[in-house]
């Protein structure tokens, strides 16, 4: 167990690990933040080493010896800290007592490989809907999910809990414009579709006709305004998820789920 426990934020450790709550900062160290014991024993056991260091306090260490475990067998320092310094390193408002200092694990749009279900984030500014899609498409079993430039930050604190640790389970790509990720995945071999409430083709006919059998990509809009007509024009067309009641609509991790799932099922009947 960590022997020395840092009690002041003034220590230019926990500075370094303060600051990477801001974008500009996880940009340059190109490092962030995963908060919680399910983050962290996900960030440990990625295939590739990605902790660069863990910080918790007495009592979260004791309470999961895994994790502390798991980051000495693969040599990752563990820093005890105060519930003080926990406080002002965590970005929740009760704190768990433990969180992981990762390297960035995004990989380029050109290392994709073979497709058989992918995700296209497109303008999706809300870190929670952003990591709930990205775990529902790891549920899924969805093979790459994209955040295009003009998406929210994946690492993004409230991203990264939102995911669940499916940030370290499938490939994520970054910072790409849409119209370059839609090239991408149709070079793969994916029938590109736009998830749109005011799409003319329903998700159920679409699935009764075929088109959801083979490669497919989805690509989500923003949470208030949707797709654009040009992104859209881009894809082989726009689908909705059919409303049987008098709702209005369907939030955007609701919509992804039932998109993704239908074609899920669909790709594995």
């Amino acid at each position: 167990m960590a022997s020395h426990e840092f009690t002041s934020i003034r220590s230019p450790r926990i500075k370094g690990a303060r600051r990477l709550a801001k974008r500009a900062f996880r940009r340059r160290e190109k490092r962030f933040l995963a908060e919680g014991p399910q983050a962290v024993r996900e960030a440990l056991a990625a295939p590739r080493g990605v902790v660069h260091e863990v910080y918790a306090t007495s009592e979260a260490m004791q309470r999961h010896t895994d994790l502390r475990d798991a980051a000495y067998a693969r040599a990752v320092p563990v820093h005890r800290v105060s519930l003080d310094v926990m406080a002002e390193l965590a970005q929740t408002v009760t704190p768990q007592g433990v969180l992981a200092v990762c390297d960035f694990v995004d990989v380029p749009l050109s290392e994709v490989g073979p497709v058989r279900l992918a995700v296209v984030l497109s303008h999706v500014r809300d870190p929670g809907n952003a990591g709930t899609v990205l775990r529902t498409a790891d549920a899924a079993g969805a093979d790459v999910v994209v955040f295009t430039d003009a998406s929210v930050d994946p690492y993004n604190g409230k991203c990264v809990r939102a995911s669940a640790g499916s940030l370290f389970h499938l490939p994520v790509v970054v910072d790409v414009p849409i119209a370059a990720a839609i090239d991408h995945l149709r070079a793969a071999g994916a029938r590109v579709f736009a998830a749109d409430g005011r799409g003319d083709r329903d998700l159920h006919a679409a699935a009764d006709a075929g088109a959801l059998d083979s490669t497919v990509a989805w690509v989500f809009g923003n949470e208030a305004w949707g797709l654009p007509a040009e992104t859209v024009a881009l894809t082989d067309g726009a689908v909705s998820v059919p409303i049987f009641g008098a709702a209005e609509s369907l939030n955007l991790a609701t919509a992804a789920a039932v998109c993704l799932y239908t074609t899920a099922r669909q790709q594995r009947a």
